[in-house]
């Protein structure tokens, strides 16, 4: 079982995540290593290395292995660097790996962030926008790395923090599930 596990997590590298444009070397290098299964329920441990997304926990979703390693190519993070990664294990296991210092927020209010000065800020799953609260959290030079959706595509957005300002762009289509409490609020405008 072991070795199939290894073998499926090589393959997953090579088959998803390789042909996406994820040339960072230092991704392959921890999705190869790091037990994806670890991560979600027993019975769902058939589903990890799939190109799908795995609901771990009500509300709860890991990314694609395509979409998370494509988001962590985009925010770009720098050994020993510390960053805050919101409802995201596999992503915050894969940054460690890699040399950087993470702190988790898996419960909870996800928009009440534990600190500040974070350079890197790291979501796995979707939101309707960004909170304000996170891009506070941000230090200068700080980037947000989130899937942004409201509709059935949404677009990988990566807000950047300068001294007085935040900038944002959209870097790939994405479509994992909303974050639970994240939903798009509907009702009547006049």
């Amino acid at each position: 079982m072991m070795a199939d596990l290894a073998a499926a997590r090589s393959n997953m590298v090579e088959s998803q995540v390789r042909p996406s444009d994820v040339t960072d070397i230092r991704i392959h290098d921890a999705m190869r290593v790091i037990p994806r299964e670890d991560f979600v329920p027993a019975g769902k441990r058939y589903l990890a290395y799939a190109d799908v997304p795995v609901e771990y926990a009500p509300g709860r979703a890991l990314l694609k292995p395509r979409d998370v390693a494509k988001l962590l190519q985009m925010a770009k993070p720098v050994t020993g660097e510390k960053a805050l990664a919101i409802a995201a294990p596999y992503a915050a296991a894969v940054l460690e790996d890699m040399g950087v210092v993470v702190e988790r927020l898996d419960d909870g209010d996800l928009t009440a962030v534990p600190g500040a000065n974070y350079d890197l800020i790291v979501v796995e799953g979707a939101v309707t926008r960004a909170p304000e609260a996170w891009l506070k959290a941000l230090a200068p030079g700080g980037r947000l790395a989130v899937v942004e959706r409201e509709g059935p595509v949404g677009k990988a957005a990566l807000y950047i923090r300068a001294d007085d300002e935040i900038g944002r762009r959209t870097v790939f289509d994405a479509t994992p599930p909303l974050l639970g409490g994240f939903e798009a609020q509907h009702g009547f405008a006049f």
